[in-house]
């Protein structure tokens, strides 16, 4: 194992991509971050998008055995992907056809020779994705004091990103409820491989990171928890630079929003198509709040998918399509007065604490990792799963109330710049890397 030295530490990150999704952007952050604090940290993941240097692609077509190469190369431009597979590695389809989880990426055992310079900590972030081999674990942990962050909970079940309100993921799975949740599968194998799962996690040695008090107990209860050699509860942070209060009538004018209306916002990639997303309680919210007599007129900006703009009696519904650009996603948050976030699962609202660092209260659904971040009546509201009649009646308390609003979100913004800045996650992974270098236990 390598031992800590006063010089500074090198640290490779390992993600699915390095952009488009809430846990590519925290993965590039820290790494950005890291480089930042006067260390030196890479980022490996399944597809580049970006054009930096730090950044690189897992070469796991390069280190495929001469045959599933060529039909890779001949075979992949005219009959696609799935045509490729079949033919060059065979084996591989057939077990993807039984419902295994895919696992054959011979990339991942490279990832160390393979680096930029020998890191002293390899840090894997989502492991899903199709790009990363999870029977890597117990000999990466032996070569290397191995961090992960959940950034979901796919490491506990047979298959699932989340698991709802199915309990299977305890004891072994199987019989699974639904095989369609990302990331799906084909056929039920779902107890093959939560078997599969444990005896890999059986043979590893992993220092766990979640960002919430809810993914960290649920970890302990699972088949992960003889791979803990030590875990923390690290919070997800934003930039600061960019989510910051900004002018609500000029972000208005620029967006085309009526400036005499309440703007209620919700931002979310696939907000009608995402199922740990409650669309269904939201719209229903503000079909309430849009049929009490005399009330105010409320936009309601769903920030993330097309669509068509809808009239709800005093409401009105429109639909933005997913932005890439973090300053323009900004715009939005600075043009809104309420953030409203409705969900069936969510292990860290990203866009709750972006909303925050804008300054703007929150009403969002009791679960998962929401209340680490939204403390009920404090910097917003929680309501219960599903209810559409309470969160509603939230929303109203505080389009009635100004002052309410206005001191609430004064104390969403306080918490984010104290608590969810990318700075201070980026010394809290610092500081446990270097406890974990110096007393790898």
């Amino acid at each position: 194992m390598p031992t800590v030295s006063m010089r500074p530490l090198k640290i490779l990150h390992v993600n699915t991509l390095d952009h488009g999704g809430g846990a590519a952007q925290l993965g590039f952050d820290l790494m950005e971050g890291i480089n930042a604090a006067g260390h030196r940290a890479w980022l490996a993941v399944r597809q580049k998008t970006r054009a930096d240097d730090r950044v690189y692609a897992i070469g796991n077509e390069t280190h495929r055995h001469f045959w599933a190469q060529c039909c890779n190369r001949f075979i992949r431009p005219w009959g696609g992907n799935r045509l490729a597979r079949a033919v060059g590695r065979p084996w591989s389809s057939f077990r993807v056809m039984l419902g295994h989880e895919d696992f054959d990426f011979p990339g991942t055992w490279h990832l160390l020779e393979d680096a930029p310079e020998k890191p002293d900590l390899v840090h894997l972030h989502n492991l899903h994705g199709a790009f990363f081999d999870l029977r890597a674990l117990p000999w990466l942990s032996r070569q290397i004091p191995t961090v992960v962050t959940l950034h979901d909970a796919w490491m506990t079940s047979g298959h699932c990103s989340h698991s709802f309100d199915c309990e299977r993921w305890r004891t072994g799975c199987g019989a699974c409820p639904d095989l369609t949740i990302y990331p799906e599968i084909r056929r039920d194998a779902t107890a093959y491989n939560w078997q599969r799962k444990r005896k890999i996690y059986a043979q590893s040695r992993l220092h766990i990171a979640a960002p919430c008090r809810w993914l960290m107990n649920k970890l302990k209860d699972s088949m992960l928890a003889p791979a803990i050699a030590s875990a923390r509860i690290i919070n997800h942070g934003v930039d600061l630079s960019v989510f910051k209060p900004g002018g609500r009538a000029q972000a208005r004018m620029e967006l085309g929003l009526p400036d005499e209306a309440t703007i209620l916002l919700f931002a979310s990639k696939g907000i009608r198509s995402n199922t740990a997303k409650d669309y269904g309680t939201m719209r229903k919210a503000l079909e309430i709040l849009g049929a009490r007599s005399g009330a105010k007129l409320l936009v309601f900006v769903a920030l993330g998918e097309e669509g068509f703009t809808e009239r709800l009696g005093h409401a009105e519904l429109r639909f933005v399509p997913h932005l890439g650009d973090r300053t323009a996603v900004a715009r939005y948050y600075h043009a809104a007065d309420i953030y409203v976030h409705a969900s069936r699962a969510e292990v860290w609202g990203l866009s709750i604490t972006e909303a925050m660092a804008c300054g703007l209260p929150v009403v969002a659904s009791d679960v998962g990792g929401i209340p680490d971040q939204v403390a009920d009546g404090q910097n917003g509201f929680l309501v219960a799963v599903g209810d559409a009649v309470q969160m509603a009646g939230r929303i109203q308390m505080l389009v009635n109330d100004r002052p309410l609003r206005n001191e609430l979100g004064r104390r969403a913004l306080e918490r984010a710049r104290e608590e969810f800045s990318v700075e201070r996650m980026t010394k809290n992974y610092l500081d446990w890397y270097q406890t974990i270098l110096t007393d790898p236990q």
